[in-house]
């Protein structure tokens, strides 16, 4: 009777010891990569995958008398089982920090319009969490790897009838389901090399942008748009990223984060309009700067693109400028070179790039003293775009290491150490950021000719959790702070009719456009001015968001 030593007097190796037979090598590599399969996938996807799994792992069952092909099999198993691993991690963190797939438009685009230092920055900032995974992975590898040779020493008697016709009915019907297109696309290496394949379409598509331009100039002349108001004017448009309003003293936040736009709220009156329940429709700057163009517009029946604010500002007379802070290829192909004069100040991709916004200051006065009797300038400003510590000049947090009502707050609400600092340095970014932006607004009232018309509007792309709903920081599509935005027009003409109202009206960047088109005079055929959150006969629609809102007017 055997004992627990082999017939050489050693004991056998683990997992051997413990598994009666190769199929118990089969189920245990099989609840390996099934963990892993049910945190990415669910519902019937899930008995799908593991189907997808079965194949090769059905292989540990038949006998082998080679060493060298027993070697050959034990890493192939394994490392089929580390593909699914993956792929289920992979989609796991996306579920679980942006609520999105790995085929969505949303990671998609941010994947096409990354590069390997954005990657290697993302992950600096994210190491946490990286490396929590990464252990599971490296756990799931050691376990697999140790799995796939339990059955060396037990398969080299042949398997019974019974195990043969099991091991063809399990081989029949994988055979079925590789048969099928859609159970087939979900296996990791055929999904994961068709999205690398997107992803090489979407940057493709994207170096074609300028046949797309024209036809947006094209389309905006065939609109024929005119300006009503007679006389020169300037209007400037200031977009910034990341800023969620909770943050914002202007808006009630118990941190001194914004002291000058509050002056400049005391001072200005009624001509300057602070929306206070402002959103943004999208969490993410792609999809938000798209719709905040294009009017919240989707295509035609016929795919024909809607009309783009800054095409119809140029074909109307106006002098378009766009100015940014950010080096982003898609930006600038989508929407900069539209413009008649491009400045990009930041030439540093990424998430590391330190140039600081007030670097654009100089180019905006430059543009309002230009003699342009019409003038349109976009202000494209990096915000508080993570990594914060990077949006402020070095030493000037004044909320670093010094406890306040907010700190204790997040304290009560069990937030971890680096969330609050992270809040501290978000803050801390929002405070020059305040400088930045009351100096755009400065400028407008006061650089070049003056007794002209003129008009100024600033508000973010999306917003950003920074421990507001959970205990993360950074771009946030599955909370309210991903959306919640602040907003605000000045205008140096009578204040609007309804600018009281307006200040609680609930807005929504989507709709910019159709605000921004009045600040220009701008009129044409198609247009909606019900959109326009300033004007008298202003009609809400709440936007469809991937999560519920409590209330759009809190």
């Amino acid at each position: 009777m055997r004992t627990s030593l082999d017939f050489a007097g050693r004991r056998p190796p683990w997992p051997e010891r413990t598994l009666g037979s190769p199929w118990a090598a089969v189920a245990a590599l099989s609840g390996i990569a099934g963990l892993f399969i049910l945190l990415g996938h669910d519902g019937r996807r899930v008995a799908q995958m593991l189907v997808l799994l079965l194949p090769l792992l059905c292989w540990l069952a038949w006998p082998l008398r080679s060493p060298a092909v027993r070697c050959l099999r034990r890493a192939a198993v394994s490392l089929w089982v580390m593909a699914f691993a993956l792929d289920g991690a992979a989609r796991a963190y996306l579920l679980e920090a942006y609520q999105a797939a790995p085929d969505g438009a949303l990671v998609l685009g941010a994947a096409a319009n990354s590069n390997p230092r954005e990657a290697g920055e993302y992950l600096a900032m994210h190491w946490r969490t990286g490396l929590l995974w990464c252990l599971a992975l490296l756990a799931a590898g050691v376990c697999a790897w140790r799995l796939a040779r339990g059955a060396d020493g037990r398969a080299r008697a042949r398997p019974s009838r019974g195990a043969v016709f099991l091991l063809a009915g399990v081989l029949l019907v994988c055979a079925a389901a590789y048969a099928s297109k859609p159970w087939r696309r979900l296996h990791p290496m055929v999904f994961w090399t068709g999205w690398a394949q997107s992803i090489q379409a979407l940057r493709a598509g994207w170096a074609d942008e300028q046949r797309e331009r024209e036809a947006a100039l094209a389309r905006a002349r065939t609109a024929a748009p005119v300006i009503t108001r007679d006389g020169p004017s300037t209007v400037v448009l200031v977009v910034t990223d990341s800023i969620n309003r909770d943050n914002l003293a202007l808006y009630g936040y118990r941190r001194a984060t914004t002291p000058r736009l509050v002056a400049y709220h005391r001072q200005q009156g009624d001509r300057m309009v602070v929306l206070r329940n402002a959103w943004s429709v999208d969490a993410s700057t792609l999809p938000a700067l798209r719709n905040m163009f294009g009017f919240g517009q989707p295509a035609d029946d016929g795919g024909t693109p809607p009309q783009h604010l800054l095409a119809l500002a140029r074909a109307a007379g106006y002098k378009v400028w766009w100015m940014s802070n950010h080096d982003d290829i898609a930006i600038e192909q989508q929407h900069a070179r539209l413009a008649d004069v491009v400045d990009l100040v930041n030439r540093t991709p990424g998430r590391a790039s330190a140039s600081l916004d007030g670097e654009l200051l100089d180019c905006v006065q430059e543009a309002l003293e230009d003699p342009a009797e019409r003038k349109f300038i976009v202000v494209h400003l990096l915000g508080a775009h993570p990594h914060y510590s990077l949006r402020f000049p070095a030493g000037n947090n004044p909320f670093d290491d010094h406890p306040d009502m907010v700190e204790a707050q997040l304290i009560e609400e069990g937030r971890s150490a680096w969330v609050r600092r992270f809040r501290q340095e978000y803050d801390a970014a929002l405070l020059y950021h305040d400088f930045v932006v009351s100096e755009t607004l400065q400028l407008t009232r006061t650089a070049g000719r003056s007794n002209e018309y003129r008009a100024w509007m600033y508000l973010s792309d999306h917003g950003q959790e920074v421990g507001h709903g959970t205990d993360r920081a950074g771009h946030s599509p599955a909370t309210e702070s991903g959306y919640r935005i602040p907003a605000m027009v000045w205008r140096n003409d009578r204040p609007p009719a309804a600018s009281a109202e307006a200040a609680l009206r609930p807005f929504r960047a989507d709709w910019t456009g159709w605000t921004l088109a009045d600040l220009l005079h701008l009129r044409w055929d198609g247009q909606h001015p019900g959109r326009d959150v300033l004007a008298d006969d202003y009609r809400w629609e709440p936007p469809v968001l991937p999560l519920r809102v409590r209330s759009f007017t809190d």
